[in-house]
């Protein structure tokens, strides 16, 4: 994740002391030493939508063999033990599990955040009341842009305002809400409304979201955003996130799952506002670019555990066989252990650029995605190689 509004200069927000400590980059299987990775648990594969974009590929139906309550509370005693610092409860949805805010209730007890990502369709007045009183701060809800966009794409009438209900059940409890976004060609011209509802539902944070070709999404490749207009709506939300620092609104921007948005930021400065560029710079090189299978993880429903949430037809591991906390400290296991010292197994762009060092290659399942190669360049990098090239010029990194 990518805080525009911190490499812009705005204000601090919980997450950046995970993301822009100055040890971050330097950590092989945590968010700090001594701790475990944010871990994202897909806790059913169960949903009340069916989204054309879902990574997880969740359904209408019931799943059998998913983990159960006990099950669950296991997991969290050893995410508690390994110091994980967050627990991100995800789907499918989430709250469609009849235990899930029983077991929300069981992390906060042991001193983990628990956050939700969540449509928001099933969170009324009581449910964020019940959300409040058991310790959940912040719940993620998506919306696709307008209200003709986000149906079409969630693929249900009347979801869009649905949504704003759970959204406004959430403000009134004073449980922050994240809006999310997620970028295609199809919904790219919506972020003006997208903007709109910030500003309208006193949202405190946007995330918009990269396509990832993963799940169902596998088979957008084809409407993800083409380079050249993914490098005009950087612009646009730069400025956008300048007039919102400008106006002292409490608003966090962050971008998602494309880590070439940290170094673009940093160029755009550059060549805009000089002054602020080395800031942005130390930032990003403190971030460390990707941190799939090392600041974070994912297990899904079944137990398995996977390199990060999109990610889910590599298994690493089962938690009903052994902990988590095992699997993700055992050198052996391979796929971890190469994501970890990934540089030398890149190929293509990612190869040769001057920015892996901060962006760490970017996004593997979006390269394997589009090339069946799970070290190949991420066809999602916009910047230009001669933005990328390992040659001192007038925009090389500052010493």
């Amino acid at each position: 994740m990518i805080s525009v509004t911190k490499l812009l200069g705005g204000p601090s927000f919980f997450g950046d002391q995970l993301r822009y400590d100055a040890t971050s980059s330097k950590q092989t299987h945590g968010t700090k030493t001594g701790s475990g990775p944010v871990v994202v648990w897909n806790s059913t594969k169960t949903c009340n939508l069916e989204c054309i974009h879902c990574y997880a590929s969740a359904r209408k139906l019931k799943f059998p063999g998913e983990m159960t309550t006990d099950e669950g509370k296991a997991m969290i005693d050893d995410l508690a033990d390994f110091h994980v610092p967050a627990l991100l409860m995800s789907g499918g949805e989430p709250l469609v599990r009849p235990d899930i805010l029983e077991l929300a209730e069981y992390a906060t007890t042991k001193g983990i955040r628990v956050t939700f990502s969540t449509n928001g369709i099933l969170i009324d007045d009581a449910k964020a009341k019940r959300l409040k009183e058991i310790g959940v701060t912040y719940c993620g809800i998506s919306i696709d842009g307008t209200e003709e966009s986000h149906e079409r794409m969630r693929a249900k009438k009347g979801a869009y305002q649905e949504t704003l209900k759970g959204i406004r059940a959430c403000r009134r409890h004073d449980i922050r809400v994240g809006l999310r976004f997620t970028l295609t060609s199809q919904n790219i011209e919506d972020i003006d409304s997208i903007f709109k509802v910030v500003e309208d539902e006193g949202i405190g944070r946007l995330c918009i979201y990269h396509l990832v070709y993963s799940g169902r999404g596998a088979y957008l490749a084809g409407i993800d955003v083409p380079n050249d207009r993914k490098r005009v709506f950087m612009d646009k939300l730069i400025r956008q996130v300048d007039k919102w620092n400008a106006e002292k609104r409490d608003i966090e921007v962050m971008t998602v799952d494309n880590h070439a948005d940290g170094p673009f930021i940093y160029l755009w400065l550059l060549e805009n506002d000089p002054a602020r560029a080395p800031f942005a710079y130390e930032m990003v090189m403190r971030n460390g670019g990707n941190r799939t299978g090392v600041a974070i993880g994912a297990i899904d429903s079944f137990g398995f555990v996977h390199p990060d949430q999109f990610t889910q037809h590599h298994i690493v591991g089962n938690i009903r066989e052994r902990k988590f906390s095992e699997i993700w400290t055992d050198p052996h296991v391979s796929l971890l252990a190469g994501l970890r010292d990934r540089k030398s197994k890149l190929r293509g762009r990612c190869a040769t650029c001057k920015w892996l060092s901060c962006c760490n290659g970017n996004f593997r399942a979006r390269a394997e995605g589009a090339f069946s190669d799970y070290w190949e360049s991420d066809p999602a990098c916009y910047l230009y190689d001669s933005e990328i090239a390992n040659v001192a010029d007038e925009v090389a990194c500052p010493a």
